[in-house]
């Protein structure tokens, strides 16, 4: 605090003391060369400079230490720094700062839960035609209606992805960590993309014990079924089998996903999880949003586990998907 005061103070204690300097210069060149009165009148002038900065310095004490420790100023925003006027003025400033900052970030979090609330009933009225086509269809077996359904289950699959994306901004109330069968969850998104394999004719290969990790099922069961359905759609035409394993490191549970499809290119694969970024694979699959992986990275930060990439084009992915222990 002080070392800040005398920093704001220097310019003046300059001038003073050039001030003097060039006073006692010109007394002294004028003739005027008693010693004693020299020091009579530089003695006066320090001690008015001095005064004058006590003054100052106590006035404005408070002010300087609010300045010096910021921290602890904002979590005293609304109490005056003292009587001075710079300081009321600068105090009244940045109360009206701080009204202003609150109302922007009540209007934003209003606005926010507006959008959530639109994208929750949007996804879920969607989903109600959806469910109506597939009952229709169901029934069929012919090349055109089972188009249709390839179409329905892209339809479902791209609104399922807006929802948990919109849920992510609340993530923290939204989840409940449990312990959860991983055989389990990837047995669940095996089911509900058993047309996705037939399609494109390349089908997982299981080695997994009934261990049990600590997550959220429902978001896990989403951070698979993106991980699962990638080795698929980059396999396709490419292998015919991806491999689903569970490995034991000191790390803790990983679970490995292991496909033999196109790669990814080394100029790609840092930039993999970075929210739509499609990369050259995404080029050729124009089915690729570019939020697959941010999400599977957001969600797997949130919930504690690591997802890592290894990839080598032309020879097939490799992801490893981390439980701690």
């Amino acid at each position: 605090m002080k070392k800040l005061f005398f920093r704001d103070q220097f310019s003046l204690i300059f001038l003073n003391i050039i001030q003097l300097t060039v006073m006692v210069l010109v007394l002294w060149l004028s003739g005027l060369r008693e010693v004693s009165l020299i020091f009579y009148l530089l003695f006066l002038s320090i001690l008015f400079l001095t005064g004058y900065l006590v003054y100052r310095y106590v006035t404005l004490r408070k002010f300087y230490q609010r300045l010096a420790n910021p921290i602890a100023w904002l979590e005293e925003v609304f109490e005056t720094f003292d009587e001075a006027p710079l300081s009321a003025a600068l105090s009244e400033l940045l109360k009206t700062q701080h009204r202003l900052y609150i109302s922007e970030i009540a209007h934003a979090n209003s606005k926010k839960n507006e959008h959530m609330t639109f994208i929750n009933q949007w996804v879920h009225q969607m989903k109600t035609p959806l469910s109506v086509i597939e009952l229709i269809i169901q029934e069929y077996e012919d090349e055109q209606i089972l188009s249709i359904r390839e179409e329905t289950d892209k339809l479902e699959k791209g609104l399922e992805m807006v929802l948990y994306a919109a849920r992510l901004e609340v993530f923290e109330q939204d989840f409940h960590v449990k312990s959860v069968g991983l055989k389990r969850a990837v047995e669940q998104v095996i089911r509900d993309n058993k047309r996705l394999f037939i399609k494109n004719r390349v089908y997982p290969e299981l080695d997994l014990s009934e261990v049990r990790v600590e997550s959220d099922e429902k978001w896990l069961v989403f951070v698979i079924n993106q991980l699962i359905t990638n080795a698929v759609k980059y396999s396709a035409g490419k292998a015919h089998k991806i491999y689903i394993l569970e490995a034991r490191t000191a790390a803790g549970v990983q679970l490995l996903i292991q496909d033999h499809g196109v790669g990814i290119p080394k100029s790609d694969i840092k930039r993999v999880f970075a929210p739509f970024f499609t990369g050259e694979n995404g080029r050729i699959y124009r089915e690729s949003t570019g939020m697959g992986l941010a999400l599977v990275r957001d969600i797997c930060d949130n919930l504690g586990h690591t997802v890592e990439i290894e990839s080598t084009p032309g020879k097939g992915t490799l992801v490893k998907l981390t439980f701690p222990s």
